[in-house]
């Protein structure tokens, strides 16, 4: 089998072993004369974390040459596939002499390139994510298209980083008990479906509170990646600003009017902190930039069922009485239409039950008990 030049994410070797499947492939370091390893950079300008290899006159490509066995190599070109790359031939230089390889190439004019990329760079800042996700992708292969998974890959990505991002908080217990690891023993875990969201399904059993385990037991749950919510407010005119679209989730249910009174809201991008989501969707919802971000609450809107995790906000910007806005990002559909109202308006709304989105009645709480307060700092 002809061997593979990587020069790019696959050197590093946790993602490699995670895609390979694999422990041990034999790898000797190899360059590719008159290329260089750059950032790719979307049609519209966007840098992307991962590189392409392009020619440019003078320069070397520093990768791996990698011989993988047949079921290691179909994994890597099943991967690379996802993205759309394909097979070309090179001819690379080893410290035994000139080698015909293979490299992974994308569709022409689908990336420009941008400026150098870094191996240690990307693996500060990416590598763990993107490892993480690798293996959701590779579960995934067996069973969908390509273009499908390609399509999903920023939410499966965004699903790993609020993992992470769950790990790493603190866990008080002061009145619920403690969490050990051995407390939860799963005895099999299943995806049967990964789309916008994902179900997961788990055959387990849990720590009763008389110190046993439980029977075994079967649940499942929609898996998302965290989100934010934002709620607008001008303290010098008492206004509040919110946002109303269709809901599928409201259509469902059966709800007669579908249109939902909301906070500004989306989710946490990979790379993104919660705070950085919010101003980010503040601008693309509803065209304002914050003053002030002031956090509300971190919870789950139904535990029981949904991992969603959401980080509530109160903004604080100059709003226009009456002003009413159509915004919203035409890549995915978006049509939002904002209203700035007062906050007593909003107290009338929610007791007749128009308003009915839980992180919106999450705001309004908080805002009620210091509205005074940010009346008299924000003047």
């Amino acid at each position: 089998m002809t061997p593979l030049f990587v020069f790019g994410t696959l050197r590093h070797p946790p993602l490699l072993r995670a895609v390979a499947g694999t422990r041990t492939i034999p790898a000797e370091l190899a360059l590719l004369a008159d290329h260089a390893v750059t950032h790719a950079v979307s049609p519209v300008g966007e840098v992307q974390e991962f590189p392409l290899c392009l020619p440019e006159p003078g320069a070397e490509a520093e990768g791996l040459l990698l011989r993988p066995d047949p079921v290691a190599r179909a994994r890597l070109d099943a991967y690379e596939r996802v993205f759309g790359y394909e097979l070309g031939s090179v001819t690379v230089a080893t410290a035994g002499g000139t080698v015909e390889a293979q490299i992974y190439r994308p569709e022409p004019g689908e990336w420009r390139a941008g400026g150098p990329w870094s191996l240690s760079d990307w693996a500060r800042d990416w590598g763990e994510v993107t490892t993480a996700t690798a293996a959701e992708v590779m579960a995934l292969i067996p069973q969908t298209e390509p273009r499908r998974i390609r399509a999903r890959y920023r939410m499966l990505e965004a699903r790993v980083t609020s993992r992470n991002r769950a790990r790493a908080q603190a866990a008080p217990a002061t009145l619920r008990r403690a969490a050990a690891p051995d407390d939860i023993p799963v005895a099999r875990l299943r995806a049967p479906y990964t789309g916008f969201f994902g179900v997961e399904e788990a055959d387990l059993r849990f720590r009763r509170f008389d110190g046993g385990l439980s029977r075994p037991v079967t649940r499942a749950a929609f898996v998302m990646a965290d989100a934010v919510s934002v709620l607008p407010y001008d303290p010098a005119r008492d206004l509040v600003l919110l946002v109303e679209q269709y809901r599928y989730g409201v259509h469902s249910r059966g709800d007669p009017n579908p249109w939902s009174l909301e906070t500004i809201a989306g989710r946490i991008d990979s790379g993104e902190t919660p705070e950085e989501a919010a101003r980010r969707e503040t601008r693309e919802e509803a065209e304002l930039t914050l003053r002030a971000l002031l956090p509300v609450a971190a919870f789950y809107p139904s535990p029981a069922a949904v991992s969603e995790f959401v980080h509530a906000y109160v903004g604080i910007t100059p709003l226009s009485p009456g002003n009413r806005h159509v915004g919203g990002l035409d890549s995915e559909a978006e049509d939002i239409r904002t209203h700035a109202i007062p906050f007593d308006r909003l107290l009338e709304l929610i007791e007749t039950g128009e308003v009915a989105a839980g992180p919106l009645l999450v705001c309004a709480l908080w805002l009620s008990g210091q509205r005074e307060r940010l009346r008299s700092e924000y003047r």
